[in-house]
């Protein structure tokens, strides 16, 4: 049977080898796919674009530090969760590390049960956003089936108008509205009108909403 982990990796990046050895072991030992980089160009050259998982990385490293090799995660189309470990961590560097975007800053030593639940955390953060950027291509794909005239009709609707209504806004018949809007539900495959609410919500169709 397959595990649930068998699809993400825990990323180490890590300049002491002692250190990378160490936490391999730790979170092998607990199931996890593991893969580990002496620097963070290593990691980067080696990343497949398409993988799941987390990055436990260094601060402190020769060439490229952990603070500016997580600058450069979105060069490399990088979305993994982040947590940045350190020996000689400060105030700084953790609030630097947190506010572009690491999910924790933990002190070495620490302790091996607490790296794993941070782990852990992380890698349901990364179920969770593949789950959602799933849903929100899936959305893309069947919106962009749509004809340009349902896509109107689309937005219209959801905008609260009636099928006359946005019969009357279109300049054609109720029938055809009718027609229109039976197509567009179908390829957008929503059963319910809240359904259709949701997917215009994704779409930025609701004014207010952040487009995909």
């Amino acid at each position: 049977m397959t595990s649930k982990n068998d699809a993400q990796t825990v990323f180490v990046i890590d300049d002491d080898t002692d250190v990378r050895d160490s936490l391999k072991w730790l979170l092998e030992s607990v199931g996890l796919n593991v893969q580990t980089y002496e620097n963070a160009m290593a990691f980067f050259e080696a990343f497949d674009t398409g993988a799941s998982g987390c990055i436990v990385m260094d601060v402190r490293m020769p060439g490229l530090s952990g603070i500016n090799a997580q600058k450069k995660l979105p060069e490399y189309n990088i979305e993994l969760p982040v947590i940045m470990i350190s020996a000689h961590g400060n105030v700084d560097m953790a609030v630097t590390a947190l506010t572009q975007g690491a999910i924790t800053f933990i002190e070495k030593p620490f302790d091996d049960q607490t790296l794993i639940d941070h782990v852990h955390n992380a890698l349901e953060r990364d179920r969770s956003r593949s789950v959602h950027r799933r849903s929100q291509s899936r959305i893309r794909d069947c919106y962009e089936r749509l004809t340009r005239r349902e896509r109107q009709v689309l937005e219209l609707i959801v905008k609260g108008l009636s099928n006359q209504e946005a019969a009357d806004e279109l300049g054609i018949n109720r029938k055809t509205v009718e027609g229109h809007r039976a197509n567009m539900t179908a390829k957008m495959k929503v059963d319910s009108f809240a359904e259709l609410v949701q997917v215009a919500i994704a779409l930025g169709l609701v004014q207010g909403i952040t487009s995909l």
